[in-house]
Order: structure tokens, then C-alpha cells, then sequence
């Protein structure tokens, strides 16, 4: 078990670094919810949109540290990661039911596959490639690298969904609804005695036409 795990070793340095780096990603991102009007508060969506994303990122922190112990045994190692992977797929299911109970933000195709769908498929693929490492190494552990991967790549991608749809938001509330033009104003026509010639109306300076009148 020993060499397979030193063959991955470097594999899971680098994952495992960016993971843990890129949790400081998601506090930027929780930052700017919390200075943008109209979107702070929104607990719920929070719950749904933001938060997994840390989990995401610590889970692949976590896996990457299981894998870099100098194990003699292949059992607990698997044991080990389909507990993560069993953990990861329920939480997956809670964060699919927060989406759809939740009413700031209507999803769309993209983000039920980056937030929910991908995720459950990285936390089932832990879940059965750490089961499968009890007969087998080389195929299990190149499905856990991947899995983590997937976690890591979904993460950043949800984070940068998120700033680009603050900023969207920010760029409304900035600006402001367009004003409605205002509908022009109906003039009555002018009745005039037959054959007589209809007065011409010029403006004078203090708001009254040259007839007398005030102007319509």
C-alpha cells in the first residue's frame, strides 16, 4: 500500500495546498454578500449557494491528508475515505433540498449541475472507491484523484458564479431602474368662429402666450 500511496504523494500536495488556499476564496466571496444591498440576509440562499463550497474545499483538504499518511494497509485508508464520501453525499442531498426550498434566486441548468449534480458524483465516487480499495488499488485511487479534482474544480467555478452574480446585482442597485418616458401631453384643438383666422400663440417671456392666455 505504501508505494501506491508514495506514487499519488505529490498529487495530493498540490491538491491539497489549493484546497485549503482556495477556502480563503470563498470568505472573499461571503465578504462581498455582506456589503452588497439586497443580497446579504438571504440566509437560505447562503445556506444553498455558499457554504458548500467551503465544504467542498475542506473535504478535498481532508481526503488529500488521509491519502498523504504512510499507511501499511489499504482497510482503514478505504474506511476512511467512504466515510467522507457516505458524509459528503448526504450533505449533497440537504444542499439540493435547501435549493429548491429556498426563493432569492430561481437556479438554472448550470447551477443545478455545478451545485448539486457534480458534487453528489464526487461524494459517490469517494464513497465507492473507498469501499473498492479493500480488493483493489490502482483503479480506486485514481477515481479518488479525480473525485477531488471534480470537488476543486466545482468549487471555483460556484465562487466565480457567485462574484459575477454580485456584481450584476451591485451594477443594479447602482443604476437604478431606467425612468418611463413620459407620455406627451394631449392638446385640445382650438375652436375658432367660421371664417375667421385662428390666432397664432407665441411664448412670452413670463410663461403667457401673446394673446393673453396661458399657454395649454
Amino acid at each position: 500500500m505504501a508505494p501506491s500511496l508514495e506514487a499519488w504523494g505529490n498529487f495530493y500536495v498540490i491538491v491539497g495546498s489549493s484546497a485549503g488556499a482556495l477556502t480563503g476564496l470563498q470568505f472573499v466571496v461571503m465578504t462581498l454578500i455582506a456589503s452588497t444591498e439586497g443580497v446579504r440576509g438571504r440566509g437560505e440562499s447562503i445556506s444553498a449557494f455558499g457554504t458548500p463550497n467551503v465544504v467542498h474545499f475542506c473535504s478535498v483538504l481532508l481526503v488529500s491528508s488521509i491519502l498523504s499518511i504512510p499507511w501499511t494497509d489499504s482497510h482503514p485508508v478505504g474506511i476512511s475515505v467512504a466515510l467522507c464520501g457516505l458524509i459528503g453525499t448526504l450533505y449533497s442531498i440537504v444542499v439540493t433540498r435547501r435549493a429548491v426550498t429556498q426563493s432569492f434566486y430561481q437556479p438554472v441548468f448550470e447551477d443545478w449541475l455545478c451545485h448539486n449534480v457534480l458534487p453528489f458524483v464526487a461524494y459517490g465516487t469517494l464513497l465507492v472507491a473507498g469501499l473498492a480499495l479493500h480488493w483493489s488499488t490502482a483503479g480506486p485511487l485514481l477515481g479518488i484523484a479525480a473525485a477531488a479534482l471534480l470537488l476543486v474544480f466545482v468549487g471555483i467555478h460556484n465562487a466565480w458564479d457567485t462574484v459575477t452574480y454580485i456584481i450584476q446585482i451591485s451594477s443594479n442597485v447602482a443604476t437604478g431602474p431606467a425612468p418611463s418616458p413620459s407620455p406627451p401631453a394631449a392638446v385640445a384643438p382650438a375652436t375658432t368662429p367660421a371664417g375667421a383666422t385662428p390666432p397664432v400663440a407665441s411664448e412670452a417671456p413670463g410663461g403667457t402666450s401673446a394673446s393673453g392666455a396661458p399657454p395649454a
